[in-house]
């Protein structure tokens, strides 16, 4: 009994390893971060609840520049409710395929993984909500469409609970 209760487990712990970005590697076309925000890229997104109600939807314009081998992306936000916003990430790249990242808001540093037309991006946010500020770790996917079109799909957790996802559209601004 204790054998096939091991192999359960065993079976259970392997289905639950979920999607990995080299699952993506063969995939056309290849996202290449610094051409693809290679110049002004603008965005568009909302921000759901865990039960699927947009609680807020917002434009991004992204002025993006290289600095050496690092990528500056100057995010100004704007949200459905007339709020702004603003977040200035700093990219380098990390060895073959993998990126690091910081910003203001950011704690400690961002990590990603790319491979194919496939993105994966992991940080912790500080996010001020009301009086509070919380720290909520986001898990974005960005796919690459088109050369001039990358959707973002993000989960937004807390304590292992997933508090919203957003939904983002960038296109490059063709120049």
């Amino acid at each position: 009994m204790k054998r096939w209760l091991c192999v359960l487990a065993c079976v259970w712990l392997a289905g639950c390893t979920g999607v990995q970005v080299e699952d993506y590697a063969d995939q056309q076309p290849r996202l290449d971060l610094q051409q693809f925000f290679d110049g002004p890229v603008e965005a568009w997104g909302m921000f759901q609840n865990r039960s699927g109600k947009v609680i807020k939807r917002f434009h991004v314009q992204i002025d993006s520049r290289r600095d050496g081998e690092r990528l500056i992306l100057d995010e100004r936000f704007t949200y459905s409710d007339g709020s702004t916003d603003r977040r200035v990430w700093t990219l380098t790249p990390d060895g073959q395929q993998a990126w690091r990242g910081t910003a203001a808001d950011v704690a400690g540093e961002a990590r990603g993984e790319l491979a194919g037309n496939a993105f994966r991006w992991r940080y912790s946010l500080n996010l001020p909500v009301d009086d509070q500020v919380y720290v909520v770790h986001f898990d974005d996917w960005m796919y690459l469409i088109d050369e001039h079109t990358l959707v973002n799909r993000a989960s937004m957790r807390k304590f292992g609970i997933e508090w919203g996802q957003v939904t983002l559209f960038f296109r490059r601004q063709v120049q």
